[in-house]
């Protein structure tokens, strides 16, 4: 047997050794324990309805209240490793439509309540986690309302969604 290189299917058959006279050489897979922890995902959490209409019939004193726990959720889900990064966003927007972008309109719109207000990118061990972390959110007893979306690796269109290596970048 000549040289040789090992291959693995992302469809999970066996890997299989391919020769340099082209000879094919299954290799069974060891019996493999199942993992009892999944791998952590990123799944963002969305906030919608958190302007500050939500929070005018509180007082200052409530409002310092409200910001002090809400603070105290995330910096604890940073110290547990489990947000990685957050950030409120403007009101003001701009949508981009259109063959070539031709449409482009400026907001706020009515349906501000709707739009994304900010935030938080979590790395957790499933829907469940990120859900449970949603619900302990202080906002949700004043109408915010929490989106919780898995982040995918791949685009279903086969758009890349990480950076290219020099050698992709250098063949296009």
């Amino acid at each position: 047997m000549g040289d040789y290189f090992v291959a693995k299917c992302p469809f999970g058959v066996d890997p299989f050794v391919v020769d340099s006279d082209g000879g094919i050489h299954r290799q069974k897979t060891p019996s493999l324990t199942m993992e009892t922890n999944p791998a952590p995902a990123p799944y963002l959490l969305f906030f919608r309805n958190s302007g500050p209409e939500n929070y005018q019939h509180l007082s200052p004193e409530q409002r310092q209240q409200l910001v002090t726990r809400w603070n105290a959720w995330f910096e604890g889900l940073l110290s547990q490793g489990k947000a990685v990064e957050g950030q409120p966003l403007e009101m003001e927007t701009r949508i981009v439509s259109g063959p070539s972008g031709a449409r482009v309109v400026d907001g706020p719109f009515a349906e501000a309540k709707e739009a994304i207000g900010g935030y938080v990118k979590l790395i957790v061990s499933g829907l469940e986690e990120a859900t449970e972390i949603a619900q302990r959110h202080p906002g949700l007893a004043y109408g915010l309302v929490i989106e919780v979306r898995q982040m995918t690796p791949d685009c279903h269109l086969g758009v890349n969604t990480k950076p290219s290596t020099a050698h992709e970048v250098s063949a296009v």
